[in-house]
């Protein structure tokens, strides 16, 4: 007797999973469920790839600026050097474009005011630095959006799952946890989901924001540099 009570326990739980399976909550999950999960998957896919493109671009720009600025203040003459140096996506070499061409500009004529034309520089390198920054920060806004947004949808995934375990309840009449679990965790796997895309999308806005500042400042120092130094040009 006991050793067939204990064959049929063992036959009843054989077909039971004894680890969850991602593939399996996502084929087994209502439809709307599977919607939210492959949204946040897609969301999840482009935030890694915007965090690997940018760190890339990232430290070539920063790269490329920094083999300008110390050949820069080397070179006998500034505009040689741009001409020869400054092609390329180099954004020390645009500031450093934006203030020739404006200096070109108000040193043309026979009378030159001074101080107008040391404003006029300082707004062109500041025109060019934010240019230059915005450029670089352009796809950060989605990692700001997913960071922000994804949890929530994968909640609302999440509610609508349990939503539906708990009608599937109603329908069959049976309140057992065996009927109840299934739904439910495949409702809680929305969740996680949009966990799994909302906490890179975060820490990395949070690094490349922090990286896009450092090397504003950078070019904002390498612009009064600069400035200085046309600044002196006027005085002689």
């Amino acid at each position: 007797m006991t050793l067939a009570l204990l064959a049929a326990a063992a036959s009843a739980t054989a077909g039971v999973p004894t680890r969850l399976n991602p593939v399996d909550l996502f084929l087994h999950a209502d439809i709307v469920v599977q919607l939210v999960m492959g949204g946040l998957l897609l969301a999840s896919v482009w935030v890694w790839m915007i965090i690997v493109s940018f760190s890339l671009h990232m430290a070539g720009a920063s790269r490329r600026s920094k083999r300008y600025e110390d050949g820069f203040w080397e070179a006998r003459d500034i505009d040689v050097y741009q001409k020869e140096a400054g092609k390329g996506d180099i954004p020390s070499a645009r500031v450093v474009g934006a203030a020739l061409s404006e200096w070109r500009r108000s040193t043309a004529g026979k009378t030159i005011d001074r101080e107008g034309t040391r404003q006029r520089l300082s707004s062109a390198m500041d025109s060019a630095i934010a240019a230059e920054t915005d450029r670089l920060s352009s796809r950060l806004g989605f990692l700001a959006t997913v960071g922000s947004v994804a949890p929530f949808v994968g909640l609302f995934g999440t509610v609508w799952g349990v939503m539906d375990s708990f009608f599937n309840i109603g329908a069959q009449a049976n309140s057992s946890l065996a009927v109840v679990a299934p739904g439910i965790s495949e409702a809680l796997f929305a969740t996680a989901i949009g966990l799994f895309a909302a906490i890179p999308s975060v820490i990395a806005y949070n690094r490349f924001s922090n990286a896009v500042n450092r090397f504003e400042a950078r070019l904002f120092r390498f612009a009064d540099r600069f400035h200085a130094t046309l600044s002196r040009e006027l005085e002689q």
